[in-house]
């Protein structure tokens, strides 16, 4: 499985530049699965899938491949930054809700 891995990746890299930019981009699979195995040692496939599907939702321009394997990590770091965040906000939020029913 684990050498399978790296293409659908790719393979998710490719569809999700199709549905933003309306093409396939071209590559050549072979050489690119090593870079991308290379993303999954360093995060493991399931943290490499997730970090992928954020890339395309940042305002990267035209989103190369090159980018993603030179700043996966900072992309993942963003990424664990907005969770982190959320979760934050989420405990705020109900921390306050319990406050102001308190109140009452």
């Amino acid at each position: 499985m684990a050498s399978k891995e790296p293409y659908i990746l790719l393979s998710l890299y490719q569809n999700l530049y199709k549905d933003k930019y309306g093409r396939t981009p071209s590559m050549n699979k072979y050489k690119e699965k090593w870079a991308m195995q290379d993303v999954i040692d360093s995060i493991g496939y399931d943290r490499a899938k997730k970090v992928l599907e954020y890339y395309f939702k940042t305002g990267k321009h035209n989103h190369p491949l090159q980018f993603f394997y030179f700043n996966f990590d900072r992309l993942e770091d963003m990424m664990i930054q907005i969770e982190e965040d959320k979760v934050l906000r989420d405990i705020l939020l109900e921390n306050t809700k319990k406050l102001v029913e308190g109140e009452e």
